[in-house]
């Protein structure tokens, strides 16, 4: 039995940042293993925390900053030649085109998030304006939606009586606490249901009551006409719908006129098995709703989402236990604005949530129009692996003036970059992730390092402080005041820090490198990296007093602040930082009069044009429909470069359905091509009955090289926005359909 210690973090791969302890020899994860001890998880994990040491040491990992030569090849050069050029470059963009063109991607990788926090200090130095994240590939038609409804919500599984999955598939994307546990309890519970809306057959249909096989693509119809039953079957919640509700008439208008037998015939589902489903939705005490990406990036995304926030809205499940709540965040980030107008510069895409849709940034960069993107700042993010159309992407990245990639590895996009600056990892540096949505306790875990950073890497929140002090934005005497004041007492700091913020925009915005500078060397423990969770406690604390001071964390005004910060600073099993009771999720409805919209006028609009008939996105030419990026076992999108850790289907094989590889004379273990209107790869073939006749699957997370141990880098698996392309999008949000994407699949010879 070994007896190095066990050290207490958490898990990086998704939204749920479960609570894990490690063991640790000369760098190397020897063991993990859930922590009991976590607030959250309470010792649960899935199989992908436990390979964790492929991340972490890695032969991808960079040691020095990169610079692009005339050949373009790369050197290495030291940091002060790195910070001084990437400042000197950024400026010359501003002060020839305007701050305004040097768009930010990124700044929050997975459970890597306090980047995008000292990200914003470098964006105010450079007078950046324009910015996006994955987010605005996956959930800003989904935001926009919350936005006009009133409510950003979540749904209360463990104690539900009806789940319902809509295009999401948790046994393997996990998203809600303990997600092989809490699916395992509804499904053996008779008194509970389960009903899953996926075309494929996936790990959660199978625990399913009712799985609502759509047709691909197909989606609204499905949505649309389970609206339609509640109506017609009197299962609206009248009571309900009278107090909270605002648009019912004419919503029911608009409803009136959904064909139930036509959408059902279109969606492919037996209509009694839709009216099942819609029965026991409006039946059951308690339901509550997840849907992702399934639907989210599939044709009619924005609108699905509307749909299926009017299951839940006309059955009244809304602020009690067992229904859809509006959880205390420590970051409100999945905010939007009803009523914003903010366009991007060239294209005039609509900016949800602050984020320009990912598919239009290539077009804002090559096109010849004022105010055109000419330099990138990109950070912990991989954009022209991750985003569609691949292609573009590089064509968009040769066309920059200037590009700068903040990140552990030589990612495909850094490989397009004028200059590479290697980040520590995310167990190399203080850390948090901003995805809490646990209720009515919340939980947050500020993650301390477990390791030095690896000689050669830099912390982004120095990365950042660098670049501003090059950038001649930072006022030094004002620094060391304020650091002399956080040296002697941090309530005294908290007010000369916020009288030097108030009255000049630009040192608010630059507040993340000056807490780094100046509070930081006063915190305990070196974690001068986590002073921007100083000012974010106090934002906290102020939005929303009531609950954090339910939690147990005492004081009033500033020193509410100040205990959460102590509270967060000093766990490593994570803090309950807020409690609140399901009704208060009213508290945080945010239209005018406080009830839930559901006329917006936009969605009835797209509601109305939905055609009888489903548009065909398939032809003789591109007959399938590929679902890009299904989530598997062994999948991690990229933050996992090493193809080691997968103990199964290391190559991520294209699934298809046995009628399909009869017809096309497939058989097992061959290699196929697919070929969408955005391109073609080869790739090894799976024949599975969990996919139905016309319906292929590649998996996310592949598609990157690694290096051997000569050092030449080797591919793993296809990289699926090879296949896929800009202006396949939902019209409003400007999300991608990945989910959807026609195409044919060949036999290689």
């Amino acid at each position: 039995m070994s007896d190095q210690p066990w050290h207490k973090t958490v898990c990086i791969l998704c939204e749920c940042n479960c609570g894990i302890e490690i063991r640790l020899e000369d760098r190397q994860f020897t063991r993990i293993r859930g922590d009991k001890e976590h607030k959250a998880s309470r010792g649960y994990t899935c199989e992908k925390a436990l390979r964790l040491n492929h991340y972490q040491n890695g032969r991808h990992r960079l040691t020095s900053p990169m610079r692009r030569t005339a050949d373009g090849t790369y050197e290495e050069v030291d940091w002060e030649t790195a910070i001084t050029e990437v400042a000197v470059r950024l400026k010359a963009v501003q002060e020839t085109h305007g701050g305004e063109t040097i768009f930010y991607y990124g700044g929050g990788g997975q459970g890597n998030h306090l980047c995008g926090v000292y990200g914003t200090a470098t964006r105010a130095a450079v007078g950046s304006r324009y910015r996006s994240s994955a987010l605005a590939q996956e959930k800003t038609g989904e935001f926009w939606v919350n936005a006009h409804i009133g409510a950003s919500t979540r749904g209360d599984f463990a104690n539900t009586e009806v789940a319902v999955f809509i295009g999401k598939n948790p046994w393997q994307s996990h998203g809600i606490p303990h997600a092989r546990r809490t699916l395992k309890e509804i499904a053996n519970d008779p008194e509970r249901s389960m009903i899953v809306l996926d075309p494929r057959r996936t790990e959660t249909a199978d625990l399913a009551d009712l799985h609502l096989q759509v047709k691909p693509g197909t989606d609204v119809y499905a949505l649309a006409a389970m609206v339609k039953v509640l109506f017609e079957e009197d299962l609206i919640d009248e009571r309900f719908v009278a107090a909270n509700v605002t648009g019912f008439d004419e919503l029911r208008t608009a409803i009136a006129e959904v064909d139930f037998d036509r959408y059902a015939t279109n969606c492919g589902i037996d209509p009694q098995l839709l009216r099942s489903a819609a029965r026991r939705i409006g039946q059951a005490s308690t339901v509550a709703i997840f849907e992702d990406l399934g639907v989210q990036m599939a044709p009619n995304s924005t609108l699905n989402s509307y749909l299926e926030k009017l299951l839940w809205i006309l059955t009244g499940n809304f602020a009690k236990e067992g229904t859809m709540i509006t959880p205390v965040m420590m970051v409100p980030f999945a905010t939007a604005k009803a009523g914003s107008t903010r366009k991007s510069p060239v294209v005039g895409a609509r900016i949800i949530s602050g984020l320009v849709p990912c598919n239009v940034v290539p077009e804002e960069i090559l096109s010849d129009a004022p105010g055109a993107y000419k330099a990138m700042i990109i950070e912990s993010s991989n954009p022209v692996h991750s985003l569609a159309d691949s292609p573009r992407w590089r064509e968009a990245m040769a066309a920059l003036e200037f590009s700068v990639v903040i990140d552990v590895a030589m990612t495909e996009t850094a490989r397009h970059a004028d200059i590479v600056l290697p980040a520590a990892s995310q167990f190399e540096k203080w850390e948090a992730s901003f995805f809490n949505f646990e209720f009515p306790d919340n939980v947050f875990t500020l993650r301390a390092p477990l390791l030095e950073p690896l000689p050669g890497t830099l912390p982004e929140p120095e990365i950042h402080y660098r670049l501003c002090r090059e950038l001649g934005v930072l006022d030094q005497e004002l620094l060391e005041r304020l650091r002399e004041t956080a040296q002697r007492n941090r309530l005294e700091f908290a007010g000369e820090f916020y009288a030097a913020i108030s009255g000049d925009p630009l040192l608010g915005r630059l507040a993340p490198v000056i807490l780094y500078a100046t509070l930081g060397p006063a915190l305990p423990g070196d974690a001068a990296q986590a002073a921007a969770m100083w000012g974010i406690c106090h934002q906290a604390a102020m939005r929303d007093p009531k609950a954090i001071s339910n939690s147990g964390i005492e004081g009033e005004g500033p020193l509410l602040g100040e205990a959460l910060f102590d509270e967060v600073l000093a766990s490593r099993t994570g803090v309950v930082f807020s409690r609140s009771e399901p009704e208060e999720s009213w508290d945080r409805v945010t239209t005018m009069d406080g009830k839930l919209n559901v006329a917006i006028p936009e969605m009835l609009d797209l509601l109305a044009a939905v055609p009888n008939e489903p548009i065909e996105f398939t032809s003789d030419e591109y007959p399938l429909i590929l679902a890009a990026g299904e989530r598997r076992s062994f999948t991690a999108n990229t933050i996992i470069r090493d193809p080691e850790w997968r103990k199964r289907d290391q190559s991520g094989a294209l699934r298809i359905s046995p009628a399909d590889a009869t017809t096309l004379g497939i058989v097992a273990g061959s290699n196929v091509r697919v070929i969408t209107p955005g391109g073609a790869v080869v790739t090894a073939v799976e024949i599975s009955d969990t996919v139905q006749p016309g319906h292929i699957t590649l998996p996310n997370g592949l598609g990157v090289d690694y290096p051997d141990a000569d050092g030449e880098a080797a591919l793993t698996g296809v990289s699926t926005n090879e296949l896929t392309y800009l202006g396949h999008q939902d019209p409003l949000a400007g999300t991608p359909w990945h989910k959807h994407v026609p195409a044919r699949v060949e036999v290689v010879v």
